[in-house]
């Protein structure tokens, strides 16, 4: 068959020039084509002129009437440059080499199922209505770079769930009014919005389960008024959001400002200065193999926590630091971060009474939460950090339960408390476990709870008389065990007078809750030998006795008693046999005091039993425990 060497008779004088041009390859510049002349020109494909390539490239025409490509196969590739075209293009179903537009109008573009073998480019094109790229395969490159989009009411601007692309996709600067849908998307390299803005009330980025090889950028000015959902994306790269504003509409599923739940990145989360969040970012159950970076950040989410990360890991660290600010909790309740948490300078506001909780978190190396500024509960309770925790320099105001500082069941070799002013509230530090714990007592708060914490040092100048009132800070009153784990410490460093006034404050504070027989036999322990811990106090009190004895039997002796023979009176001996019992010294037995002064005796008798039942007992308590 020969092929035709001219273009329909009935084709305006412009498409008979786009037939020309296509088969010389080149670009045809015309006023106005119809679709039915440019659907026939694809699908009849005359042959390209000798030497030439034929291809459809067609600049400044409006193309009438609808051009429906659906389910054809064209093997040229076609270009558009400031064209409009009057009813939606349809290339649901086709096969194409490939498809570039640009500066274009159009009140739509149906492409579901479509494929090309090359690039598909959409750039600086208005489109008014669905841009539907569902199931559109591209082997190459798809860019949207510069469009603007603004979707019909109750319709998505961007409709790519289910998109393939070989290479990457670009929307660097794109411009939508509505909603973007790439659920289940899967782009083999690099995803760019940079710059993209997201406008109106149903604006959202929709891609649950999508998946990208190389990086996403959400960042370089990128704007959306709606919420972000990335719900078990898989992201081979990074994720950036550097000098992006991101607007979540709550914390429901599909809600937050920035949706990254059972999502895996294998890069960094990279934020940075620059970010503003209305709203949550939540990363719960989220696996990040680099770091998360949110230094200079700015979140504000006063309907609930500005962070939801609970159950996740970061194999590096992560840092919020140099002037970043939340208004709403950090949540971290069962993370793990195999680096560091690093919050120094942040500042941290807590509408419902929590900055940061993070329980069950596991560091592995150091949480830094110094020079923070924390208005509401810190808590890090039954966790385990790596090297060390630091609040040096922190100020923390107790929310409104009056907690400020839960580092309850919390093991780490290191702790600072030496804070830049008393927490406002309590802190909690029951049955924690710290190598060295670093404090300051001009920062210790009102209220302190240390029963069952444990620490193998107390470094610093704090006196022992001073830490009497550490101890005594505890809202519940007397508890003995940090006590003993106090007086230990002071052992174990050679500081035996130390652990003894901790001991004796000990009884001291255990007599006032007892009942008042028991504090009355405690009282005597105390005034007699301190408890066993102050024995000197016992042998004063004895040789005043002795000496008030022996002042009075000098100068008055008692009578002889019995057949005799009697030993040679002496008065020291003799108030010692009445003041030691169950001993003979050979004077008692032989002489009585009479008169009033029997009474003298009968009280040397009476306190020296009770001297020796106070030693014995104090004795006692302290070879036990020693």
């Amino acid at each position: 068959m020969t092929p035709t060497l001219s273009p329909p008779d009935h084709w305006t004088a412009d498409e008979q020039h786009m037939w020309r041009q296509y088969r010389r390859g080149e670009w045809c510049d015309a006023t106005e084509v119809g679709a039915a002349a440019v659907r026939s020109l694809l699908l009849t494909a005359p042959a390209p002129e000798t030497g030439q390539t034929a291809r459809l490239h067609l600049r400044g025409a409006r193309i009438t009437g609808e051009l429906d490509l659906a389910d054809v196969g064209v093997g040229v590739p076609v270009r558009m440059h400031r064209c409009g075209f009057e009813s939606p293009l349809v290339l649901r179903g086709a096969r194409l080499d490939a498809v570039v537009l640009i500066d274009c109008d159009l009140p739509g573009l149906a492409a579901s199922g479509a494929a090309t073998a090359r690039e598909a480019k959409f750039v600086d094109c208005r489109v008014t209505g669905t841009l539907d790229l569902r199931s559109f395969t591209v082997g190459a490159w798809l860019s949207l770079d510069g469009s603007r989009l603004e979707a019909l009411p109750g319709r998505p601007a961007l409709d790519a769930q289910s998109l393939s692309v070989e290479q990457g996709m670009s929307a660097s600067g794109l411009h939508c009014e509505g909603a973007v849908d790439l659920g289940s998307a899967n782009i083999q390299e690099y995803l760019g919005f940079r710059a993209a803005r997201l406008l109106g009330p149903e604006a959202r980025l929709r891609a649950p389960e999508l998946v990208v090889g190389g990086s996403l950028h959400l960042d370089r000015g990128f704007v959306n008024e709606g919420p972000i959902n990335l719900y078990r994306a898989s992201i081979g790269g990074s994720l950036h959001i550097e000098e992006a504003t991101l607007t979540g509409r709550g914390t429901g599923r599909g809600q937050s400002a920035l949706g990254l739940v059972c999502a895996t990145v294998d890069g960094n989360l990279q934020g940075g200065e620059g970010v503003r969040v209305s709203g949550c970012i939540d990363l719960r159950d989220t696996h990040i193999r680099g770091t998360v970076n949110l230094d200079g950040a700015r979140l504000n989410h006063r309907d609930g926590p500005a962070i939801r990360g609970f159950r996740i890991q970061v194999e590096g660290d992560l840092h919020a630091r140099r002037g970043f600010a939340a208004v709403g909790a950090l949540e971290f309740s069962g993370a793990r971060i195999g680096g560091s948490l690093l919050l120094e300078g942040a500042e941290l506001t807590g509408h419902d009474g929590i900055a940061l909780r993070a329980r069950n978190l596991v560091v592995g190396a150091r949480v830094e939460c110094r020079d923070i500024t924390a208005r509401g509960s810190v808590w890090l309770s039954s966790g385990a950090v790596a090297s060390g925790i630091s609040f040096s320099g922190a100020a923390i105001s107790a929310g409104r339960n009056g907690d400020a500082l839960i580092l309850r069941r919390v093991t780490a070799p290191e702790l600072s408390l030496r804070m830049r002013a008393a927490p406002t509230g309590c802190v909690h530090m029951s049955f924690a476990k710290f190598g060295v714990l670093w404090d300051d007592g001009a920062t210790w708060p009102g209220a302190l709870v240390l029963d069952g914490l444990q620490y193998d040092a107390l470094p610093g100048q704090v006196s022992a008389a001073d830490r009497l009132s550490w101890l005594a800070k505890d809202p519940a009153g007397f508890v003995p065990q940090p006590y003993e784990q106090l007086a230990a410490h002071y052992q174990r460093v050679g500081r035996d007078a130390d652990a003894r006034t901790v001991l004796l404050a000990k009884h001291r504070r255990l007599r006032a809750t007892l009942p008042a027989p028991q504090r009355f036999w405690g009282l005597l322990q105390d005034l007699v030998i301190g408890y066993g811990y102050l024995p000197r106090r016992a042998v004063w009190l004895l040789l005043l006795l002795l000496a008030l004895g022996s002042g009075v039997f000098s100068a008055h002796h008692p009578k002889p008693v019995g057949d005799g023979p009697y030993p040679v009176f002496n008065a020291p001996l003799y108030t010692l046999d009445l003041l030691i019992p169950l001993t003979d010294l050979g004077q008692d037995r032989f002489y009585a005091a009479d008169g009033p002064y029997q009474w003298l005796a009968f009280l040397l008798i009476c306190a020296g039993w009770l001297l020796a039942t106070v030693a014995a007992t104090s004795a006692n308590r302290v070879l036990r425990r020693n």
